[in-house]
């Protein structure tokens, strides 16, 4: 049993809550756990949002399954607090010597593209270190792009077409949905994408394609069927409590 079990086992119940009961109250600042999410915004070169999008929802998963996450390992007992309760992640922008400071502190950085992030250990808010709570959350974003068609066998996760996200804040849904995603994998599947080193494609589909594949108030059917989980969130920034924000499809 891996790291992620735990959100294998309330995904389906916190899918079917009523909007409100996800608004959950705050957490003394003792309790807070999250996953800082780094992510390279250089001033005068900045990363196409895509590939940055698919580089955030890879290394936050990447952590999570990675040897030292797993029983015994050294990251294991924070990785296991946190998986366990609600997987907040904090994204922050970094460039230059933060950025280079970001590598110091455990956890893993992907590269898509040309694009960034550094996915942390997570732990206690109250216990980031200074040089990772000094860089800026608020203000990231990218302009939008065009991708083109993913890959036809990349896990792919869908935007939600009517929510506007930030970079910031739809980094870290990406990420909320790979791990749910690898959550429901067999371990051979899991073994399989970690070969391609959990490698997924990120789109904004259409409305009708939004529609089509959303799990409605059917989780496990939707993912017999079609192979799909949502992501839904708490509302504590920029959207509403009960958002459904992705959709991630294994294919």
């Amino acid at each position: 049993m891996n790291v992620l079990a735990p959100l294998a086992a309330r995904y389906a119940y916190w899918l079917g809550l009523p909007a409100e009961e996800t608004a959950l109250p705050e957490a003394s600042p003792e309790q807070v756990r999250a996953m800082p999410v780094i992510l390279r915004m250089e001033k005068a070169a900045p990363p196409e949002r895509t590939p940055l999008l698919e580089a955030a929802a890879t290394a936050a998963l990447a952590v999570c399954l990675d040897e030292r996450a797993q029983p015994g390992g050294e990251w294991h007992d924070e990785v296991h607090a946190w998986v366990s309760g609600h997987i907040r992640k904090v994204s922050r922008r970094a460039r230059g010597a933060h950025w280079i400071a970001a590598q110091e502190f455990p956890g893993v950085t992907v590269t898509v593209g040309g694009a960034e992030v550094r996915a942390l250990v997570p732990g206690r808010v109250i216990d980031v270190p200074k040089e990772i709570a000094r860089l800026q959350i608020s203000g990231s974003d990218l302009p939008a792009d065009e991708p083109g068609a993913p890959a036809g066998d990349l896990p792919l996760l869908l935007l939600n077409p009517e929510v506007t996200m930030t970079v910031g804040k739809a980094a870290a849904q990406v990420g909320h949905g790979t791990m749910i995603l690898a959550s429901l994998l067999s371990d051979e599947q899991l073994a399989a994408w970690g070969e391609r080193g959990y490698a997924c494609a990120v789109r904004t589909p259409t409305v009708g394609q939004w529609k089509a594949l959303h799990p409605g108030d059917d989780p496990a059917g939707a993912w017999r069927s079609r192979r799909v989980v949502a992501v839904r969130d708490a509302g504590f920034t920029e959207v509403d409590p009960g958002t459904v924000t992705v959709l991630a499809q294994w294919r």
